[in-house]
């Protein structure tokens, strides 16, 4: 008895301490997730009562918009988004690029050719429970593989989707925080409508500029300050029904939607770009999944965001039903004069706290496009020491801030802001419900029936919001089309010009045969150290290897082609990271290293990096040495073969590495570098604070009698490469269209790849390469 009694014990801690964490998630999520969402009552019902619908100013207009308001609210963000897409999650990420990314690890639907089978061995390939089957569709999934347009089409409409979404760090600021200070207005009077913009405008320069601190310093204020504000506006919503029209729960019937569109016709068809303001920042709320669990977002949206935003717009329709005149100011002017300034004040705070999830959104985002090969590389700052993911990009800060600003300015009033903020997001909903039809095919594997009932239930929603909202594309909804044309020309462009400089190092790749032809010297002089090439190809020797060998008098005594990959993943695990293989024969010293990073990976500057290179090398030759099959003389048809080497555990490296703490001279005894050159390099370090605090270390080889000698030879030239010195080398390409390429295809890659290129960060920047340990040579690519 006591045994069941312990055991049951023990079961009971193990459930306690899960629903603890759930809690605390579900706590967290506030601050994160649900700033946007909340922040909605704000600028709902004056959107929507503009134009043409304020001539129906009455108590059963009120009632049907409420009704509208609630069941657009219970089938968007409650049905779709928290019941069905927050279960399509790809590893706890969320949004348009985490949906593609799912689809290409379960359909090859990517359009850049760098896909490995080893790559499908990663932990978080497959998620639990899908592994890849033919599914109940197989010809659609041929289909789509087969046509390369399809793919195009796929491709183009996730961009869209993402275009979308920084579209939306444009407008959320703006409007939330424009519609916070306009509460100013209610209470003193004679404050002109220009000084509420320049407020706004302060406020927003503010929140930019303090992005560059991260938002870990300021993020445990977060979900508090929205969950006063939620149960704030649910408590006045309550008050209100209770004060002004206890009936107004008659609204919730689906009875006062025909009936509104019955009175209103046209006009009420129009509104509807007001209604769906009601759930904006759904998207938002899936895009910004991060590190919450799908559970802790449900439980926190069942829980207090869904009665809560009810409560409010039911209590909203209440006092409008009995006090219509107070339309353009209406949410201030339902709360209660006593609390009225404290809740100003939360207000304020949580339009910056919604502002902000959608900022860090765009960033992720970004981060996404670029690791998937569809955006210019940019500086991507890690801003948390304990969060990972938590990023920082400057440029698209500022860009995101000017646009902002000029916005507000422009437009002075939430109405046509709204109008804009409703094209993007039915837009990106749009695109999501698109790729869940994708995603219940192809990942979840169910019948094509369900995506149909799925895509065209929700889609066509949607799609009667999206219309009305594309009938104010004069009144503001220009902007996102705008602003999404010219991202989505960026990503595509960017794109492409990579896919065609991919294709071209495919093609035009150096044989084996002719490296094999040229012996282990490679005809030219080997001198002491490593040299790593750096190629986008994961197969094959690049085309720009024979331009090196060509320009440079002499190549390194071991060459190692590092390619460095991202995977349809969003994070790759330290000990899946390294694949290592051979090139040619083993006295040729020549090794292939793939460094394979997620998208939401961030690549830091690693000091570690070399030495970490070396030790992965090492353990490979140790792993073929123990493969009987690979101890015969080489074969031309094993090329290409390669191993997941672990960098964490160190028991089976076959080198010792020892710290060194000596002085920089005594660590170059061995090199092979002259008295000159080693002079430049010491005050090159000096002068560089992230040069000189990198782990300085030495290799050694055991003296072990099991180790073969053939083994020990190998192991002893590659440390002594390394302690001669490690030199970078890079292809300075420049990508121009044939003579015969058509007007659109010069324009893509002379004009519009070639100025991105210029003003891009470079790939040695990127790659955190240090300079004096940099070889560049130009070549030509004509794609």
């Amino acid at each position: 008895m006591d045994a069941e009694a312990g055991v049951a014990g023990a079961d009971q801690l193990p459930r306690r301490q899960y629903y603890m964490n759930l809690l605390l998630l579900a706590y967290q999520s506030f601050g994160v997730v649900y700033g946007d969402l909340s922040t909605s009552p704000l600028y709902v019902y004056k959107s929507t009562f503009s134009g043409k619908l304020s001539q129906y100013q009455d108590e059963e207009t009120v009632f049907g918009v409420l009704s509208l308001i609630f069941w657009t609210f219970t089938l968007i963000p409650l049905l779709k988004y928290v019941t069905i897409v927050l279960s399509a999650d790809d590893n706890g990420e969320g949004g348009p690029f985490a949906l593609y990314s799912l689809l290409c690890r379960h359909a090859k639907l990517s359009l850049l050719p760098n896909q490995q089978a080893a790559d499908e061995e990663l932990s978080s390939y497959y998620r639990n429970g899908f592994a890849p089957r033919n599914g109940s569709s197989p010809w659609l999934k041929r289909f789509l593989e087969k046509h390369k347009k399809m793919r195009t089409v796929l491709l183009l409409i996730v961009l869209c989707g993402a275009s979308m979404v920084i579209g939306d760090g444009v407008l959320t600021p703006a409007i939330s925080v424009l519609s916070s200070m306009s509460g100013l207005q209610v209470r003193a009077t004679g404050l002109e409508h220009s000084s509420v913009v320049l407020l706004s405008c302060i406020v927003l320069v503010g929140l930019f500029a303090l992005q560059h601190r991260g938002t870990q310093k300021v993020a445990f204020m977060f979900a508090p300050i929205v969950i006063i504000w939620l149960l704030s506006i649910g408590g006045i919503g309550l008050y209100n029904i209770f004060h002004w029209n206890p009936n107004i729960y008659q609204a919730l019937s689906p009875y006062y939607m025909v009936k509104f569109f019955r009175k209103t016709g046209k006009d009420g068809w129009i509104a509807l770009g007001g209604i769906l303001l009601s759930m904006t920042g759904s998207e938002a709320m899936f895009a910004d999944l991060g590190h919450f669990t799908s559970a802790s977002v449900r439980v926190a949206f069942i829980t207090v965001i869904y009665p809560c935003l009810i409560l409010q717009y039911m209590g909203h329709a209440a006092f409008l039903s009995k006090n219509t005149f107070h339309m353009p100011t209406s949410f201030y002017d339902t709360i209660p004069e006593p609390v009225f300034w404290p809740v100003f004040v939360v207000a304020t705070l949580a339009a910056v706290v919604g502002s902000q999830a959608v900022i860090s959104a765009t960033f992720s985002i970004v981060k996404q496009c670029h690791a998937l090969g569809c955006f210019p590389r940019v500086k991507v700052v890690h801003t948390s020491r304990w969060i990972y993911g938590q990023i920082y990009i400057p440029e698209i800060n500022w860009i995101l801030m000017v646009l902002c600003v000029a916005v507000t300015i422009a437009f002075r009033d939430t109405t046509l802001i709204g109008n804009a903020y409703g094209v993007a997001c039915m837009t990106v909903m749009l695109v999501t419900t698109f790729l869940m039809a994708l995603i219940i095919i192809f990942v979840w594997q169910r019948n094509i029936i369900f995506a149909l009932v799925f895509l065209v239930f929700f889609g066509s929603i949607e799609a009667v919001y999206l219309s009305s909202s594309l009938m104010k594309v004069p009144q503001g909804g220009w902007v996102p089309l705008v602003l999404a044309f010219i991202f989505m020309s960026v990503m595509y462009i960017w794109h492409y010009g990579l896919r065609r400089k991919y294709q071209f190092d495919l093609q035009n790749k150096v044989s084996m045969r002719s490296i094999l032809s040229l012996g282990p010297s490679l005809g030219i002089v080997r001198v002491p150290g490593i040299g790593l090439i750096y190629t986008e190809l994961v197969t094959g020797v690049p085309s720009i290897f024979s331009h090196f060998v060509t320009n440079l008098p002499a190549f390194h005594e071991v060459l190692v082609f590092l390619c460095v990959k991202s995977v349809p993943v969003p994070y790759v695990s330290q000990d899946e990271r390294y694949l290592v293989g051979r090139i040619g024969p083993k006295e040729y010293r020549m090794y292939r290293c793939i460094v394979r990073y997620g998208y939401k990976d961030v690549q830091r500057d690693d000091d570690n990096f070399e030495n970490m290179l070396v030790m992965s090398i090492a353990k490979f030759i140790m792993m073929e040495a123990e493969d009987a099959s690979s101890s015969a003389s080489y074969d031309i048809a094993n090329e290409g073969r390669m191993a997941v080497i672990t960098t964490t555990d160190a028991s089976g490296s076959p080198l010792a590495m020892r710290d060194f703490n000596g002085l920089a001279d005594s660590m170059t005894t061995r090199s092979s570098k002259s008295e000159s050159l080693r002079s430049l390099q010491s005050s090159y370090e000096q002068e560089s604070p992230s040069v000189s605090r990198r782990r300085r270390v030495r290799f050694e080889v055991p003296e072990e009698d099991d180790m073969g000698q053939q083994v020990k030879e190998e192991l002893m030239a590659l440390v002594e490469a390394k302690h001669a010195g490690v030199a970078y080398i890079m292809g300075h390409s420049y990508i121009k269209a044939r003579r015969s390429s058509s007007f659109l295809k010069k324009f893509a890659i002379d004009v519009g790849y070639s100025f991105l290129r210029k003003n891009c960060r470079g790939p040695s920047v990127t790659l955190h390469i240090p300079h004096i340990s940099l070889i560049e040579v130009g070549m030509i690519y004509y794609v």
